[in-house]
């Protein structure tokens, strides 16, 4: 277990650092200039574009530009400074309202599996019952409904019908946590339906082929009960693909937590981002875009060191 940890860690590196260089690249072909964004949001209509440039270090080819943040990351532990000055570091930034969005991914994730794992185990044991198509159905309407389009309706029509809207003001866990929990429940619902549709549909479709298995057969063959079948031999060996989904969604979590901070008013790292993104603010964009993709990895490697627990032939050398 430790070589392969090892060696996942050395692949990592490379990795990691051919991202570095996409997301770098990227932020500079965003449409806009940082220059007009700084010049509009301060009002400044008469400035030295090129004394600007220098002073922000945007006047050196872009290959100097990425030597100098890579260096600042790799050497000092810095993602550097905000364009548009601050007292604190990009770094700290970002630690403050990490809590943020890793509460809403966590417990966007919890929703899911607490509504995909039962629904999509008992569509399986009862395949093509009415409980089944529900299941599917229901599936089905999540994966076609954008995460988007129900936050703004969310917001929308409850407040013309009932006069209601989800709370905007946030509130830190360690402050009130009923009122956190009140605060970030309907984003994380959103999130979380949406991401039990496909975990359902997988979890469906394994436990399908588990449940045709010889020793799965055979247990039936021996008396055991239903239950004692189903959670003790079919949902545990089920379970390694619909674990694989769940990392490989874990992307498309990031980006629903980035719209999902806007809609409701949440200061997390999405909603950073985005005013980042308006703001032309290079640096920051950078460094949220990489602060997520190294999550990103993180997570998938523990997401392969919980195979051998889920099915004892699975074994790291």
């Amino acid at each position: 277990m430790k070589a392969y940890m090892i060696r996942r860690l050395l692949l990592m590196i490379p990795t990691l650092l051919i991202l570095t260089m996409i997301v770098f690249l990227t932020v500079r072909f965003i449409p806009g200039d940082a220059i007009d964004a700084m010049a509009l949001r301060l009002e400044l209509f008469d400035i030295d574009r090129e004394e600007l440039l220098r002073s922000l270090g945007l006047d050196v080819p872009l290959h100097v530009q990425y030597g100098r943040w890579i260096s600042g990351i790799l050497l000092r532990g810095t993602f550097g400074e905000s364009l548009f000055g601050g007292a604190a570091p990009i770094e700290e930034r970002i630690l403050a309202k990490l809590p943020v969005t890793a509460e809403l991914g966590l417990l966007s994730i919890a929703i899911a599996l607490v509504i995909a794992l039962p629904v999509g185990v008992y569509s399986a044991i009862r395949q093509d019952q009415f409980g089944d198509f529900v299941g599917r159905s229901v599936a089905v309407i999540g994966l076609a409904t954008p995460n988007f389009w129900l936050g703004t309706m969310v917001m929308i029509y409850p407040a013309i019908w009932w006069g209601w809207t989800p709370p905007l003001e946030y509130v830190p866990l360690a402050e009130d946590p009923t009122a956190n929990l009140g605060i970030l429940l309907v984003p994380a619902l959103i999130l979380g339906t949406a991401m039990s549709a496909h975990t359902m549909r997988l979890t469906r479709t394994m436990m399908l082929e588990v449940l045709r298995q010889d020793y799965i057969r055979t247990a039936w063959a021996k008396g055991l009960k239903e239950r004692l079948v189903v959670i003790r031999h079919a949902v545990k060996n089920a379970m390694i693909p619909v674990v694989t989904g769940i990392g490989l969604s874990l992307p498309l979590l990031v980006g629903g937590s980035v719209i999902m901070e806007n809609i409701f008013n949440l200061p997390g790292l999405g909603r950073l981002m985005v005013t980042a993104l308006q703001e032309r603010d290079y640096p920051v964009i950078s460094a949220v875009n990489l602060f997520f993709a190294v999550a990103v990895a993180v997570f998938n490697l523990l997401i392969d060191l919980v195979y051998p627990y889920l099915d004892p032939r699975v074994r790291h050398g």
